[in-house]
Parts: structure tokens; sequence; C-alpha cells
């Protein structure tokens, strides 16, 4: 009988494995770091949009969302757009949504709202005793469900907002609790100030969210969104009072942020 040797070193000369599919896209990532590493928000926008696949752009309709928004329907209005309606939005952000999409002629809007809310959450009851299930019922969970056949898609997330996000990159491989899904998560405004934010609205003649007036300059659920203070942080009356930082969107290591937002 012919016995296989087992655990022989590989031969020189002969082709090393070939690389897997997580190996790639760390790759691809790199270089697309690299290559735009100078780059303004704008070129980054459209070499997402050109240049890496089935791309999405994911937009909470919030108080800084209109620029990329813009971006987009400047650059091609047939770009898709998922915005997540959680039924506890704002009644202004739903108003605002509707606004921004017709005056920008956004062609390809998704409204995605979880189909088991009324099942899991009849009463609306769950923030009370657990925000993070209640932000995976409404939000992360349809969201994910909605990405599925996107090669990646474009957050609005900046270095300022919070200490989590210090070290953004423009270009990133998606992460969940469950690990990496495979797709890319563009950052265009990742280098981007206030003042930039701010400069590019007026510019271009973009409308506000109604609430920033009202000092709401980061903007979620109603029930789970307050004013912020002068000098506070930004994103200060998100989950007030509580060491929650994320919706669960948006992941680190395969973990919900848990850095409260004044840490």
């Amino acid at each position: 009988m012919l016995h296989l040797a087992k655990n022989i070193p590989r031969a020189r000369g002969l082709a090393p494995d070939p690389p897997s599919a997580q190996q790639t896209l760390e790759k691809r990532v790199a270089d697309l770091n690299a290559r735009y590493r100078h780059h303004s928000a704008t070129a980054v926008m459209q070499g997402a949009l050109q240049e890496t696949g089935n791309i999405a752009l994911v937009s909470s309709f919030g108080a800084e969302s209109v620029v990329l928004l813009h971006m987009a329907a400047v650059i091609d209005p047939a770009t898709p757009v998922l915005f997540v309606d959680t039924e506890l939005l704002f009644t202004e952000t739903l108003v605002y949504q509707q606004e921004v999409s017709e005056r920008l002629g956004l062609r390809n809007l998704h409204i995605i709202r979880a189909k088991d809310i009324a099942e899991k959450d009849p009463y609306g009851a769950l923030r009370f005793s657990d925000t993070d299930a209640c932000c995976a019922l409404r939000k992360t969970a349809p969201l994910q469900n909605a990405l599925e056949g996107y090669d990646g898609w474009i957050t609005g997330r900046k270095r300022f907002q919070a200490g989590s996000r210090a070290a953004l990159d423009f270009f990133e491989i998606e992460d969940t609790e469950n690990g990496p899904t495979g797709r890319i998560k563009i950052n265009p405004l990742a280098h981007w100030a206030p003042e930039d934010v701010r400069v590019y609205m007026d510019e271009n003649r973009l409308p506000r969210h109604p609430l920033v007036a009202k000092g709401y300059p980061s903007i979620g659920c109603a029930p789970c969104t307050s004013p912020v203070q002068e000098g506070e942080d930004p994103r200060a009356g998100r989950w007030r009072n509580q060491s929650k930082e994320e919706c669960g969107i948006h992941v680190v290591d395969g973990q919900f942020i848990r850095t409260g937002a004044n840490s």
C-alpha cells in the first residue's frame, strides 16, 4: 500500500498558495488608501463609485448627510442610496429626506425598514431595556440585509466625530461582530473638519436639517437623541448618559464601540 507523507515542506520553485479572499481584499484596501491618500473627498467619492464595483451610499439624512448626497448626485444621480427608517426617527428627518431627495434629483433611493418590529418590539419599549437590541432590530439587521449583493458602501463618518474614529481611513474592510463581510466601507469625508462641512454646504447652497439650528449636531432616533450644549462633543447627545457611542452599524475589530462620547 502506498502511504502519502504528511507535512512535507513545499519544494523550492513551486508556486505559493494563492492568496485568500480576505488577503486579496486587504491588499486592495491598502492599495486604494495609498492611491487616494492625498486626494480630495470628491475624488475619493468618484473613485469609489466608478472603480470599486457595485457601491451604495448609506445615508441617515442627518445633520451633515447632504454633503455626500450632493456629491453622489453630481457624479451619478442613479447611485443607490439606502435610507433606514427605524420608525423612531424625528418627523423633521422624514420631511428633510423627502425634500433633499427631490431637490438633488436622487433617482435610486431605497427606504429600508425592518420587517419584524411588530413581532419583536410591538410596543416600542425595547429601547428602555436594551438599546443595543433596539438598534440591531431597527437599523443594523435591516441594513445588512439591504447591503447583500453590494461590493461596498459609502459612509459619512469623520475623524473628528469621536475618539473611536480618530484613525479612520478613506477605505476599510467592513467588520461586524460576526466577522468581516467581504465588503469595503468608504469614508470620503474622513479627514474633513467641521469647517469643511460648513463651507461645502454654504458654497453649494445646500439645505440644513431643521434640527441643527435647535442644537442637534448629530441626529439619530428621536427617543435616543438630545440637544448638545456648547463645548460638548458633537455626538454627546446620542445615547446620553449611556456607555454607547455607535448604533452597531459601525464596528471596530468585531466589537461594538463602548467608549463614552466624552471620555
